[in-house]
């Protein structure tokens, strides 16, 4: 079996390592050369614990390889970002963009699976536009029972960890079928089967439910500074009860998922997301609040030292990805006009990966700023 992997970005580079691991052929494709570069070297162009590893045996035997187009396949993995534009609407730009690349090499008996986070019904839209490009093929409808003499499309959320328990929805039965037997080659968990809609709907929700939980703590906070609370030791307190965990309060909410997620249920039913909406607008004011708590306390001191410590988004990891902390260094930089005022940043992540160089250079700007 051949799989072609289009998007070797967090998702798609371990998931293709993974693929070739098992002894499959894997293309994987990406628009940016230097990534290409890298792949094909051996080397992961960001941090994650064991890939370089795994992709270095399985360049070196040949098993994957990085180019920046699409070949015939019998597989074909989308794992291409799903950012949103201005006033939160979903940018389907990339997947668009992936679909017609491998549109030409698409046949009866190929398998296509989305692994990008979408919107409700993109699986769908990615059928329709295949089927426009090649009007010949024969394609499924939604949750029809389908036959061997077609095109098969399925959604599997992306994973960090794809060989974890895997939800594959098909826009067929048939189609749910075959791309369990994929990703039977290496999930170790289980896989579940469910219809491409409802595999969508289901990433949204989790990292919804995260967003709603963090708001639920960060508007606690708020509430205690008012009160002349300890927020902590109040969150500790109600934790004791047996059906109440609280999660602890903090800046905002980073990271590509749980920030960008929730505005796709959003867009897609904005008269029923009502607590979704006031989840992701408490956590943005959150950021903001911070940043005017940081400012006040700062003009306490004469020659205030503010430091930020941890600029990523998540543990042992090495990317910001939307972390609060860009905002706040921007809240006080006005503060640096005063003599002797300085910024710090502390990452042990992001000096890990960075490398002498990168280490180097923030410390020169970290002398700069003082």
């Amino acid at each position: 079996m051949k799989i072609c992997v289009v998007g070797l970005g967090y998702i798609g580079l371990p998931t293709a390592s993974m693929f070739a691991s098992r002894n499959f052929e894997v293309i994987g494709v990406d628009i940016n050369e230097n990534v290409i570069k890298a792949v094909n070297s051996g080397q992961a162009h960001f941090r994650e614990p064991d890939l370089d590893m795994l992709m270095a045996a399985a360049v070196q035997t040949g098993r994957l390889k990085a180019q920046s187009t699409p070949v015939e396949a019998d597989v074909y993995i989308l794992a291409v970002p799903t950012p949103f534009t201005d006033g939160h609407k979903p940018d389907l730009s990339y997947v668009s963009a992936a679909v017609n690349s491998i549109a030409p090499f698409v046949k009866h008996g190929s398998v296509v699976i989305l692994e990008s986070t979408s919107p409700v019904g993109t699986t769908e839209k990615i059928a329709e536009q295949l089927a426009k490009a090649r009007p010949e093929l024969s394609f499924p409808g939604y949750k029809e029972p389908g036959h061997e003499n077609q095109v098969f499309l399925a959604h599997c959320p992306e994973r960090i960890l794809p060989g974890n328990d895997r939800i594959i929805g098909g826009m067929s039965t048939l189609c749910g079928k075959k791309a369990e037997a994929v990703y039977g080659a290496f999930v170790m968990g289980q896989c579940y089967l469910t219809d491409c809609r409802t595999a969508e709907f289901v990433k949204l929700i989790e990292n919804s439910f995260r967003d709603v939980n963090i708001a639920f703590a960060n508007e606690l906070s708020m509430i205690c500074d008012k009160l002349d609370i300890d927020v902590w030791e109040a969150i500790q307190m109600a934790n004791k009860h047996p059906r109440v965990d609280i999660l602890r309060p903090g800046p905002g909410v980073g990271g590509h998922c749980i920030a960008v997620d929730p505005w796709f249920i959003v867009n897609s039913s904005p008269d029923e997301s009502r607590i979704i909406r006031t989840a992701r607008e408490i956590n943005l004011h959150k950021t903001d609040y911070v940043c005017e708590r940081v400012k006040r306390l700062a003009t306490r001191f004469r020659d205030p030292v503010i430091a930020f410590y941890g600029l990523t988004y998540k543990n042992d990891v090495g990317r910001p990805a939307r972390k609060p902390v860009a905002p706040y260094r921007r809240a006080v930089r006005p503060l640096f006009g005063r003599p002797h005022t300085g910024m710090r940043a502390l990452d042990q992540s992001l000096a890990t990966i960075s490398g002498r160089a990168q280490q180097r250079r923030a410390e020169e700007g970290r002398r700069g700023t003082q």
